[in-house]
């Protein structure tokens, strides 16, 4: 089983930055994509920021330009620096992974959530 442990969040003036990170533990054989999403109150969960096994990456176009995903491959760790922070950017932030593990069955794992406040 794949297990996902983040951590970064917090509470930040508008224009402020945070760096969230993501760590998965368990036997996976590969990782097809890691990201990042975001559910605020009241709303539905939504895609933030998305990099693939081939280096690609993707992001939701309102963080496009402040946001930065990256993600090291000996830990599989995916990382999301958030820079110029808006109040609309408040909501709890989830890690998901995707890919094989040991027995090279899919799997696909969340993180706990962590919450991200931007208010003055």
């Amino acid at each position: 089983q794949v297990q996902l442990v983040e951590s970064g969040g917090g509470s930040v003036q508008p224009g402020g930055s945070l760096r969230l990170s993501c760590e998965a533990s368990g036997i996976i054989s590969s990782i097809t994509a890691m990201g990042w999403y975001r559910q605020a109150p009241g709303k539905q969960r939504e895609v933030v920021a998305l990099t693939t096994s081939g280096g690609s990456t993707n992001y939701a176009g309102s963080v496009e330009g402040r946001f930065t995903i990256s993600r090291d491959n000996r830990k599989n760790a995916v990382y999301l620096l958030m820079n110029s922070l808006k109040p609309e950017d408040t909501a709890v932030y989830y890690c998901n992974v995707r890919g094989r593990d040991g027995l090279g069955y899919r799997f696909e794992s969340w993180a706990q959530g962590t919450q991200v406040a931007v208010s003055s």
